[in-house]
């Protein structure tokens, strides 16, 4: 289980580029802004809070800094009437399987795949000390069935991967993810790319410059805990959209 108040770790010796040293380093590299370094905890909340984010090649540890970021807009995720039909399939559950969620996104099978041993263990790692969480669906016989994991900065969540095994698994998860950010005051959800899944979700582009500042925006917030809304998934969206109407 992850701590209940994040615990702070001591910075790297090391510096991230950030703002106008990272425009540099991408004008070099693209959207690749530093090698090196290590992934202990320090290491990783300092990228975060510098815009960067991990992502080995090869057996060399790089940092990212895409440009145009992905965002989802806390108040623009798209819920079909589908994906709400499949809220009330599955139970949703957070920081109770942290292990199983990021073993079920490093799956040797997945294309692309780049969460090795060495991920894993810096994310469990960083979820035993408050800042990284799992958003877990589970079907009617108990199975862990989609979910994803993240860091959670004041009011800052990096979504880093998702996985699902059965249909909208992963969507509800991530729908439950917003609702919690919201209700928690969160300003900003990363999700590094935008890709044609996450873009029918509501995920938006913005500049790294724009970024940055909705970043530091985002930074600033008290520390967010994330939880379940009290009424339940499916009236909470309900009630939501009798609203806006």
């Amino acid at each position: 289980m992850a701590a209940p108040v994040p615990v702070e770790v001591p910075p790297p010796p090391w510096q991230f580029p950030r703002g106008a040293a990272a425009q540099a380093a991408a004008a070099r590299g693209g959207e690749l802004v530093a090698l090196g370094g290590d992934l202990r905890p320090g290491a990783l909340l300092a990228a975060y809070r510098c815009g960067l984010f991990p992502m080995p090649v090869g057996n060399k540890l790089a940092w990212w800094s895409p440009d145009p970021r992905g965002v989802v807009p806390l108040d623009g995720l798209v819920v079909s009437r589908s994906l709400r039909r499949s809220c009330r399939r599955y139970e949703v559950r957070m920081d109770t399987a942290f292990r199983q969620v990021i073993g079920a996104c490093a799956g040797t099978s997945r294309p692309g795949g780049w969460i090795d041993a060495r991920v894993r263990a810096a994310y469990c790692r960083l979820h035993e000390l408050g800042w990284a969480h799992s958003v877990e669906a589970w079907d009617e016989a108990g199975q862990l069935v989609g979910g994803l994991y993240g860091v959670l900065i004041g009011g800052f969540f990096a979504g880093e991967s998702m996985f699902h095994r059965a249909r909208d698994a992963s969507k509800v998860a991530l729908v439950a993810l917003v609702e919690s950010l919201r209700a928690g005051g969160a300003r900003l959800l990363d999700v590094q790319w935008v890709t044609p899944h996450l873009a029918s979700l509501g995920a938006v582009p913005v500049s790294r410059e724009r970024y940055l500042g909705l970043l530091d925006e985002a930074l600033a917030v008290p520390q967010v805990q994330l939880s379940l809304p009290a009424s339940g998934l499916p009236e909470l969206l309900a009630a939501r959209r009798a609203a806006k109407r």
